[in-house]
């Protein structure tokens, strides 16, 4: 299987299966000098490691991260300085129940990846998904911590902002919430309203969608380029992969073709120290694919998890139609524990960007 790397600068590579010993990235790319320990790392695949809540699978995974590779560490202290060469990182497995997917060895799940996976490779892990699964996601999680590094004056945040058809007051918008809840909702009124919803949706053995927002503060102007290397093109591809992602928008999106040119415009002005204001950042803090110095918006929407206990009509590999019902632990909503998934992915590719514009103007 190709295709399993992304980045041209800060570049990534995955391997590893859902039901395998372990799965890991290797960072290629990443700076030398750069200080990182390992719970600096484990302090992000935290926030992704399912069993938290009842609200998630409960696959229970410690998802301890260990660096293998591309470090030197420092004399009587967990400090690691990176040295320039691959950073391998490496998360194990173990808490695999492989008997829960026997029954669909031969069966195609509606809306999962069994078909076309199969139709393409002529094999495929059931067991999980193997590489489709969303357990992959993991080591993108401890790549984005590294990405973290190589910028240190960017900060990357995410936050749950619709689960089904109950989306947040914006009004009430508060980070400082995002990690009192088990959703990472960012307005405390839509908490309760969120944990009703989905105890309704996994006593009944159903999924629901949800839409996440990642922002970038203190990302400087002239990252991307106008044509085949725009930001937000990249922004959009990178969250585009991650598992049960089925739209992405950047700034106010959609939106912008229900609106005037008037209404869509980010005016400017000089501010008080001769730099320049936007009055709005409907273009999400990217103009014909450069950053401009605003924050760097961008939402993504997850599609309702397709394991479920009620029986979808589907067929085997045998040509027979069939009913399937997934057993098993599975997300009612996997948009929670995609929030820090996005964020990983939006530092990934900011963090390459970083590199590309420092590598081309020496600026930064």
């Amino acid at each position: 299987m190709s295709h399993n790397t992304f980045g041209h600068l800060f570049r990534v590579t995955t391997w590893g299966e859902s039901h395998g010993p372990a799965l890991g990235c290797i960072v290629d790319g990443c700076p030398p000098g750069i200080t990182i320990t390992e719970a600096e790392l484990q302090h992000w695949l935290d926030k992704r490691k399912p069993g938290q809540s009842r609200f998630v699978t409960q696959r229970r995974e410690a998802d301890a991260v260990r660096i293998l590779s591309g470090v030197m560490p420092q004399e009587n202290s967990d400090v690691l300085i990176t040295t320039g060469t691959p950073v391998s990182m490496m998360i194990e497995n173990t808490d695999q129940r492989s008997k829960d997917y026997s029954d669909i060895a031969r069966s195609y799940r509606p809306g999962h990846a069994d078909y076309s996976y199969d139709s393409k490779y002529g094999i495929r892990d059931y067991r999980g998904g193997g590489r489709s699964s969303a357990r992959e996601t993991a080591a993108r999680v401890a790549a984005g911590g590294l990405a973290r590094k190589v910028m240190p004056e960017v900060t990357v945040r995410g936050a749950l902002v619709q689960i089904g058809k109950i989306a947040i007051n914006r009004d009430n918008w508060d980070w400082d919430i995002i990690g009192d809840n088990p959703f990472f909702c960012p307005d405390p009124d839509t908490v309760p309203r969120w944990e009703s919803h989905l105890d309704d949706v996994r006593k009944a053995g159903s999924s629901v969608g949800a839409v996440i927002e990642v922002v970038a503060d203190g990302v400087a102007a002239g990252l991307g380029a106008p044509i085949y290397a725009k930001l937000d093109q990249d922004i959009a591809s990178y969250l585009m992969s991650i598992n049960a992602v089925k739209g992405v928008e950047i700034g106010n999106g959609f939106e912008a073709a229900r609106i005037t040119g008037e209404d869509n415009a980010d005016e400017m002005r000089i501010g008080a120290d001769g730099e320049p204001v936007f009055l709005s950042n409907n273009a999400g803090g990217i103009a014909g694919g450069i950053s401009t110095g605003q924050q760097i918006v961008a939402r993504f929407a997850v599609k309702p998890t397709s394991s479920i206990l009620t029986e979808r009509r589907s067929i085997d590999a045998d040509g027979n139609e069939i009913d399937v019902r997934t057993k098993g632990r599975h997300d009612p909503c996997v948009g929670i524990r995609a929030v820090p998934i996005g964020e990983a992915m939006l530092a990934c590719a900011l963090a390459d960007h970083y590199l590309r514009h420092r590598g081309q103007t020496g600026r930064i």
